[in-house]
């Protein structure tokens, strides 16, 4: 149905006409969607490592050898089963210029924080910083369970040939978790592109535009501009993207998942 609505001059009220690829010519020649574009990748190539190494580094910091590990599991899972339009309400409010952000460094640094949501150049690291609070739990599980499913007698054996931590981590480990390090940087990955609620609630994809992603602009599109063929020809864009970097990554996974 998208792929019809695409080909259309297609308001919300009114008559529909046949443009052909006319909305995909004009979204790639327009320097708003680039922009929007540029700054989705900007989102990813900050998100998507951030939250695998937070994730991955607290896993590996809750072994069993940690006194109420699970505890802390529960701790840094709850951010991400709390409603993230709530998150992002509270956010928002921490960083206002009078906010908790502001005072902690007026108290302990004597200078007013920055005015994240209205500096163009903090405001992309800010919808950073709030989503990899909010998403981080979800992987550090998987990470967590992988890392208990490690045969303890291969790293034993490991341990008596000398094997520290780091090399224990990096030539053991991390090779038997490989699956799901895979699974997690995959669908974190996707759902970076699919970003909405953190800018749209923080700063609703300002200032100016720096922070509107490609979500966000399929919105502004399809429900304040009234504009459907020209978002769905923008979400197909949004598809394509996403299906080639998926593509990508399970044809170069061969390289470094260990399935055995």
């Amino acid at each position: 149905m998208t792929v019809t609505v695409s080909l259309f001059d297609w308001p919300m009220l009114g008559d529909r006409s046949f443009v052909g690829l006319a909305n995909y010519t004009r979204l790639l020649g327009d320097p708003i969607f680039r922009e929007v574009i540029r700054n989705t990748a900007v989102f990813t190539l900050l998100y998507v490592p951030l939250n695998l190494v937070v994730s991955l580094g607290l896993a590996a910091w809750l072994t069993p050898r940690i006194r109420h590990r699970h505890v802390f599991r529960v701790i840094f899972f709850i951010p991400t089963v709390t409603p993230i339009v709530a998150n992002a309400v509270v956010w928002r409010f921490l960083y206002q210029p009078d906010g908790l952000i502001d005072a902690t460094t007026q108290t302990v640094a004597g200078v007013s924080a920055p005015n994240f949501l209205a500096d163009d150049r903090f405001a992309m690291l800010a919808v950073v910083a709030m989503s990899v609070w909010q998403g981080f739990g979800y992987n550090m599980l998987i990470f967590s369970a992988a890392l208990d499913s490690v045969p303890e007698s291969q790293l034993e054996a490991a341990q008596l040939d000398g094997a520290g931590a780091w090399t224990l981590f990096w030539k053991i480990k991390f090779p038997m978790i490989s699956p799901s390090v895979f699974f997690a940087t995959t669908m974190t990955l996707i759902t970076s592109f699919q970003v909405f609620i953190q800018p749209f609630i923080l700063t609703k994809g300002g200032p100016g535009s720096s922070t509107l992603t490609l979500v966000q602009y399929i919105y502004n599109e399809g429900f304040q501009y009234q504009q459907l063929g020209l978002a769905s020809a923008a979400a197909w864009i949004l598809f394509v993207i996403i299906l080639g970097l998926t593509a990508a990554q399970f044809a170069g996974q061969k390289k470094w998942v260990h399935y055995e």
